[in-house]
């Protein structure tokens, strides 16, 4: 299935799939973060500039439905191989952030064949400490502008003045907070069992991290990357939970360059 830039929408077993499509060359799977597909795009068109970047919405998150059985990290990750299968994609590079990341490694363990690498930025999903140990920092235990502040290490970025958001931009916010607790909610932003599964990805992966990020800290990715055979393990310097929107350029360098071998 040939893509052409810009936004379309593709449909996988009778779901909608908002897509954006921008670049040429190589497949790269974009999946966003838990705040939404809102902020990615400096990331996406650096990215483009060495591969074509192909950015689903996730279901749930933005104006993207999903339908009432979905409710795992699992949903999505099946409906995303289905994406694969269906755009008749083969040597794709599969990078994902926060959320997206735990969606990714959830993709890659089912079925590793269709990925030449994998990313993962600042990704949840694995539990590294004992069941009363918080190795994952609560996010709804604290205002949004609360959160915030963990979540970047600029804290300029704080500085965004909701009150002059569009009424879409401010509901894809809204969804985007409701989308992760319907996925992460329980367990924590977590599979009890994904972590013991992570043998199974052969990918050649990079575990890329934000130095500062203060939600999911280095010491989580450190432990993400020795649960995989074949990654390795780098940090932005200046950057926290979202690199890619507080370094754009340097986690669109360090991607391709991964990804370029």
């Amino acid at each position: 299935m040939v893509l052409a830039d810009g936004n379309t929408t593709v449909e996988v077993n009778g779901i909608a799939l908002d897509l954006s499509v921008r670049g040429r060359g190589k497949p790269l799977l974009f999946l966003h973060p838990e705040i939404g597909f809102d902020r990615a795009g400096p990331a996406l068109d650096l990215l483009a500039k060495g591969a074509q970047i192909i950015a689903p919405t996730h279901p749930a998150y933005g104006a993207a439905k999903a339908p009432d059985t979905f409710n795992t990290i699992d949903d999505i990750a099946y409906l995303y191989l289905d994406l694969v299968e269906k755009l008749g994609l083969s040597n794709v590079a599969l990078v994902g952030a926060g959320i997206g990341g735990w969606i990714a490694a959830e993709m890659a363990i089912k079925d590793r064949a269709p990925f030449s690498h994998l990313v993962l930025a600042d990704a949840f999903g694995i539990k590294n400490g004992g069941r009363e140990d918080r190795d994952i920092f609560d996010m709804w235990f604290v205002t949004d502008a609360d959160l915030a502040k963990v979540q970047y290490f600029d804290q300029k970025l704080l500085e965004r003045d909701i009150s002059k958001l569009s009424d879409d931009e401010l509901y894809a916010m809204a969804r985007a907070r409701e989308a992760t607790s319907r996925y992460g909610w329980k367990p924590y932003m977590h599979h009890p069992k994904l972590k013991g599964r992570l043998h199974r990805i052969k990918t050649p992966t990079l575990v890329l991290w934000g130095a500062e990020d203060r939600i999911v800290p280095p010491e989580y990715g450190r432990a993400y990357a020795a649960a995989l055979p074949n990654a390795t393990f780098e940090t932005i310097d200046r950057a926290g939970h979202f690199p890619h929107v507080e370094r754009a350029d340097e986690f669109a360098r360090a991607t391709l360059n991964f990804i370029k071998g």
